[in-house]
């Protein structure tokens, strides 16, 4: 049974919401790109906030917790509801990707409301996502004087950059992710229609392909023809693990055929993949060739190429060249390992070399685990109750292309807890580029979604675990 204030606790949620927009445009005034020393005090900065704010909407606890080399977590708990309620931990970041010299049409530090879109940097990856979160705890207690289970909330500082320390809080500070699940805020929503439930990532793998034939560049019209031009063979030997699409042709993935079959519903039409890739009006997007694009980006491996040694145009010199060298990051599919794609390439690479060059390829220090997460159980269907009272939909379970490790890190030292992952991106957020936007529309239905989640999964018998 629903709890008795449950649509009033909503009503309030959707009274204060332009002071919660409010809320985080001042969190987004603050510059916590914890990739850049220079702004290390600005983390800092923010995560003291957050704890006084925290400590003021009613939480126990809140503090500024910290470890030798890492950047600060905030912690604060709300453990009133009693040991027969389950105790659930909300995740989330309150650090930056950079900004420096990128084209930013608004200023990346002064959110500017647009179209119905809030521009800044973190509007949507990752401030609005917990923010949401806090909103709808905050809106809780106002009205109902309680929360209906046990919440603990962690917002992390070091997301951007990988999530380095995040286990050594772990272990520090078992306590404060101790719970019987666990809601990871940080995802995207497949449209401003339709509310997604991550189950998936792609893996990283990074590794550095070199070449080498000469002991030092030589006169090309005095060798050319004789000796090998390792530019032109480094191209040569890419090619052979691209397709004629330019996508990568190994480690292609068998996926079930009713999730086959389903990811073509998701809405990632030629529209979208235009928008969200920012495609000029020349170029079209990747032939499908019988897969959904959801397939692609979703469950099968990528390559990109992140930096090469061929010569720039102000380096113009007619030699041929000693060395030369490409360094790519490849997507790893779910379930895939960087020893599974390392075995693909050296079979690929390391043999008939054009030109005769020496190959050697070596693992870079950038990596993630894929994660591939199957979601089973009465908190899911908790999730999708409260989802469609929101939303009017129930979730739906996509994906993510890219990689991020600490949801590889809480599947791996908490995956037999019930994880759901939400967040407020949608493909139009451009998260990590210019222009990064939150549609405001999603983040309001995001608040109201978490409130009945609350409720939700106060009412679903067994999930309380811990000892």
């Amino acid at each position: 049974m629903a709890h008795p204030e449950i649509e009033n606790i909503k009503k309030r949620a959707e009274e204060k919401f332009d002071a919660t927009v409010a809320q985080l445009v001042s969190y987004l005034k603050i510059p916590a790109i914890s990739c850049d020393t220079a702004h290390y005090g600005d983390v800092e900065k923010l995560a003291s906030v957050v704890r006084g704010d925290l400590e003021q909407a009613g939480f126990d606890n809140a503090r500024v917790l910290t470890l030798d080399g890492a950047l600060p977590l905030v912690a604060a708990e709300r453990l009133k509801a009693g040991p027969d309620k389950p105790t659930v931990l909300i995740y989330g970041h309150l650090d930056l990707q950079p900004v420096k010299g990128e084209p930013w049409e608004t200023p990346p530090h002064e959110a500017v409301e647009k179209n119905g879109r809030l521009y800044a940097r973190g509007s949507a990856d990752d401030m609005g996502g917990w923010v949401s979160h806090m909103a709808a705890l905050s809106s809780w207690l106002e009205v109902a004087g309680e929360l209906p289970l046990n919440v603990k909330l962690v917002i992390e500082g070091e997301e951007e950059i990988g999530s380095p320390n995040l286990e050594r809080y772990m272990d520090a500070h078992p306590d404060v992710f101790d719970a019987d699940l666990m809601v990871l805020t940080d995802c995207e929503n497949p449209s401003p229609e339709i509310p997604g439930l991550t189950v998936s990532l792609r893996g990283l793998y990074e590794v550095k392909l070199e070449l080498e034939a000469l002991t030092s560049d030589v006169h090309s019209g005095l060798w050319g023809n004789m000796g090998p031009d390792v530019s032109t063979s480094l191209i040569k030997l890419l090619s052979r693990i691209i397709d004629d699409d330019g996508r990568l042709n190994l480690g292609r993935q068998t996926v079930d055929a009713a999730w086959a079959k389903a990811a073509w519903d998701v809405p990632m039409g030629d529209d979208v993949i235009r928008t969200g890739a920012h495609l000029i009006d020349a170029v079209e997007p990747l032939p499908t060739r019988d897969r959904a694009p959801a397939e692609w980006v979703w469950r099968q491996p990528a390559l990109t190429v992140l930096s090469t040694t061929l010569p720039r145009e102000d380096q113009h010199k007619n030699a041929l060249r000693a060395k030369a060298a490409a360094t790519l990051s490849i997507r790893l599919a779910p379930g895939q390992t960087k020893k599974d794609m390392r075995a693909l390439l050296e079979e690929q690479l390391l043999t008939n070399v054009p030109g005769g060059c020496k190959v050697t390829l070596t693992d870079m220090p950038a990596s993630a685990e894929s994660w591939l997460y199957e979601p089973q159980g009465p908190a899911f269907d908790a999730a999708d109750r409260a989802y469609e009272k929101a939303w009017g939909k129930k979730l739906l379970q996509i994906g993510v292309g890219g990689s991020i490790p600490f949801v590889a890190l809480f599947g791996r030292r908490f995956g037999d807890l019930p994880l759901i992952l939400n967040g407020v991106m949608d493909p139009e957020t451009g998260a990590h580029g210019p222009n990064e936007s939150m549609h405001l529309g999603v983040f309001k239905k995001a608040i109201v979604a978490n409130v009945y989640l609350l409720d939700e999964l106060s009412q679903v018998p067994g999930l309380v675990r811990r000892k």
